[in-house]
C-alpha cells in the first residue's frame, strides 16, 4: 500500500471521468437530429461508455491501493459510481432509440437534451476543482436548478406523448427514452449532491 500523505491523482481521474461523461452527452445530442445516423453514433457512444468504465475501475483500484485518500473512501466510491451511472443512462437512452427504431422525436426532447448538455458542461468544469470543493457552491446550486427545470420539461413531454398524437406502441417507446434521459439528469444532481457533501465534510 502507498504510504504517501495523499494521492492527488484522484482529482485527475475524476476530471477525466467527467469529461468522458460530457463526450457521451454530446453524442446523445448529436443523435437527436432527425437525419442523424443513430446506429453509428450509438457505436461511438458505446466506446465512450467503455472508457467510462475504465475510469471507474481505475478510481476503485486506486482507492484500494492508497493509504490516505484526499477525502472519504466512501465518498470516492459514490462519486465514481454517480458519474458512471449518468453515462450508463445516456448510453441507454440512445440504445433504446436504435433498438426501438424511433423516428422523429417530440420537440421537447431537445429541451431535455439541452439540460443534459449544460449539466455535463458544469460537471466537467467542476471536477478539476474538487481540491477546493468548498468553492463549488455555484456548481451544485445550478445543477439543482437544472434538475428542477428538467422535471418541468419532462412533465410537458409526458403530456405531449400521452396527448393522443401517437399510437400506443410509439407512446411506450418514447416514454422509455425520455424516462432514461430524465434519469440521467437526476444522476447529475446526485453527483452534485455528493460534491456538496464532500465540501461540508472537508470544511
Amino acid at each position: 500500500m502507498r504510504l504517501s500523505p495523499r494521492d492527488n491523482a484522484f482529482f485527475d481521474l475524476f476530471a477525466a471521468s467527467a469529461r468522458n461523461v460530457r463526450d457521451g452527452v454530446q453524442l446523445l445530442s448529436e443523435a437527436l437530429a432527425s437525419d442523424a445516423d443513430r446506429p453509428a453514433i450509438a457505436v461511438r457512444l458505446k466506446e465512450v461508455e467503455h472508457q467510462g468504465d475504465e475510469h471507474t475501475h481505475e478510481i476503485i483500484r486506486r482507492v484500494n491501493s492508497t493509504f490516505v485518500t484526499p477525502f472519504d473512501r466512501e465518498d470516492i466510491y459514490r462519486l465514481a459510481g454517480g458519474l458512471d451511472d449518468v453515462l450508463d443512462d445516456v448510453e441507454a437512452a440512445l440504445d433504446l432509440m436504435v433498438l426501438y427504431r424511433v423516428g422523429d422525436l417530440p420537440s421537447g426532447v431537445g429541451d431535455l437534451a439541452d439540460v443534459l448538455d449544460r449539466a455535463a458542461d458544469l460537471t466537467a468544469e467542476a471536477m478539476p476543482r474538487l481540491r477546493t470543493a468548498s468553492e463549488l457552491s455555484d456548481y451544485w446550486i445550478e445543477v439543482n436548478r437544472l434538475e428542477n427545470q428538467a422535471d418541468q420539461d419532462y412533465r410537458r413531454l409526458l403530456a405531449r406523448i400521452f396527448s393522443g398524437e401517437y399510437d400506443a406502441l410509439t407512446v411506450h417507446k418514447l416514454k422509455d427514452v425520455v424516462d432514461t434521459m430524465e434519469s440521467a439528469v437526476d444522476g447529475f444532481e446526485t453527483v452534485a449532491n455528493i460534491v456538496e457533501q464532500i465540501a461540508i465534510k472537508e470544511s
